[in-house]
């Protein structure tokens, strides 16, 4: 009973060295990065806000868009591959907790023993049997004390990772929900061309007519109507290929909901769609808190950090406590009696790596290496965030100025399109004037729809880049 108590009082100072372990490798601490002062110059300092913070139901007011990215939260393929990442690293993570308890293993067996007549324990040497029955039943348990801080490290990567996926599969929402909106302003845009194509191709057709009616008078040549009739066809041509272009438009918007092939609905042209002007970005420093992409990246970097704590503490000693009990007998039928059956177990192990090839050492200089990837795989991400926050600014700010000048230009255009017809008419300009003017306007109507279409998903773009879309 005394020398239980003193093997008690040595395994309670090994758990209480343990306990107040350092911990190998460094705290992680987030490394110095590149960010403007501000996104907008001359902007208030202390503006905080963003628009990354709104929720996308109410960034985006459409009503069938919103059904659209609803379908593609719940059914999109790349998210529910996502959200399974996210379950595995959770399990990652419980099982990562559970290094802190002793590992606990029950046995039960029954074994028969007979060692031949000459052996040093046979019939021949003096043993009174040379066989016999050993039946066991036993609890043994296993400790790793954390010494070096490895299971603590351990306990950090798997919360890294846990977070990592949960941050990576925000970013596919963010992406996700773009691309929804994109797609959806591209199918308005193709609607807005097909519409404005199917009106030039019935003022062709009219003009077509119009230089029959003058040819069959003497009044033009038969060049005319060729001239004009070459024409109307170049206008019927686009009609399929923008309709071709609609349908493939609608099974990729399709494809991100989830969907089978099919039509989508719509109910709003193009320039019904209308956004806050309010562009408000907040600090540039909050995209490190408000990007998933950036927060995942950082992630990746914690667990990569964590790792070297890993790999530096298994180049140290381990110290493993061991414990069992159990019953014993050769004999089942006092095989469960105490206390003369009952055994028991207990021992500490410290164990030093000596000569293994050089492998724990490498393994520290791969995972130093590793975590100074993650740091610039994090300073990347970073700087790819605000350059694309800061190209977004820009292009909403070109495309509007461009929109109003592609708008003055469309209508000038038409106008010089009834004027043509009318000159025409009257014998005061040729049908070339006429034809090029029809080009003409149906040109800056379809560069119109782009350049309208453009902005819109310059908008998407900010508001992805500013982090929204996940809430």
């Amino acid at each position: 009973m005394k020398k239980l108590h003193q093997y008690g009082y040595i395994i309670f100072l090994l758990i209480l060295w343990g306990g107040v372990s350092c911990r190998t490798g460094k705290n992680y601490q987030r490394p110095d990065v590149l960010l403007p002062e501000s996104f907008n110059p001359g902007a208030h300092a202390a503006d905080t806000n963003s628009i990354g913070d709104i929720a996308w139901k109410n960034y985006f007011s459409d009503p069938v868009l919103q059904l659209l990215i609803d379908s593609g939260i719940s059914r999109n393929y790349d998210l529910q591959f996502a959200i399974r990442n996210i379950s595995i690293a959770r399990s990652q993570v419980k099982q990562a907790g559970w290094l802190w308890y002793p590992q606990v293993n029950a046995g039960l067996s029954g074994q028969y023993y007979r060692n031949s007549d000459n052996s040093p324990f046979g019939t021949n040497n003096g043993a009174l049997v040379n066989h016999f029955n050993d039946f066991v039943a036993s609890v043994n348990m296993s400790w790793e004390i954390d010494i070096w801080g490895k299971i603590s490290r351990q306990k950090e990567s798997s919360m890294a990772g846990y977070l990592q996926t949960y941050e990576a599969a925000k970013a596919v929402q963010t992406q996700l929900v773009a691309d929804i909106a994109q797609g959806y302003f591209s199918l308005l845009m193709l609607d807005q061309q097909l519409q404005q194509t199917r009106k030039t191709l019935a003022l062709t057709t009219d003009f077509v007519k119009l230089t029959h009616l003058l040819y069959d008078a003497g009044e033009v040549t038969y060049l005319a109507v060729q001239q004009a009739e070459s024409q109307r066809q170049s206008t019927a041509v686009l009609v399929p290929l923008i309709e071709q272009n609609i349908r493939i438009q609608e099974n990729g918007l399709q494809l991100l909901t989830g969907n089978l092939p099919g039509s989508v609905d719509r109910f709003v042209n193009l320039t019904d769609i209308h956004f806050n002007d309010g562009l408000t970005t907040g600090l540039p420093v909050s995209l490190l808190n408000r990007r998933p992409d950036v927060r995942a990246s950082e992630m990746g970097l914690v667990n990569a950090n964590a790792q070297v704590g890993i790999s530096q503490a298994n180049m140290y000693p381990a110290l493993n406590l061991t414990a069992g009990t159990g019953f014993e007998s050769i004999k089942s039928s006092n095989w469960f009696n105490i206390p003369g059956s009952v055994f028991g177990v207990a021992g500490a192990t410290l164990i030093q790596p000596v000569l293994r090839g050089r492998q724990l050492r490498t393994q520290l200089e791969i995972s130093r290496q590793q975590r100074e990837q993650a740091v610039i795989r994090f300073r990347q991400s970073v700087l790819t965030a605000a350059i694309e926050v800061s190209n977004a600014l820009v292009q909403i700010s070109k495309l509007k100025e461009q929109e109003n000048i592609a708008r003055a230009r469309t209508d000038t255009l038409s106008a010089a399109v009834s004027n043509a017809q009318l000159l025409f008419r009257n014998d005061m300009a040729n049908y070339l004037e006429v034809i090029t003017a029809q080009q003409n306007a149906l040109d800056a109507q379809l560069s119109l729809a782009f350049i309208q279409r453009a902005e819109l998903n310059a908008r998407v773009e900010l508001y992805r880049s500013l982090g929204g879309g996940w809430k």
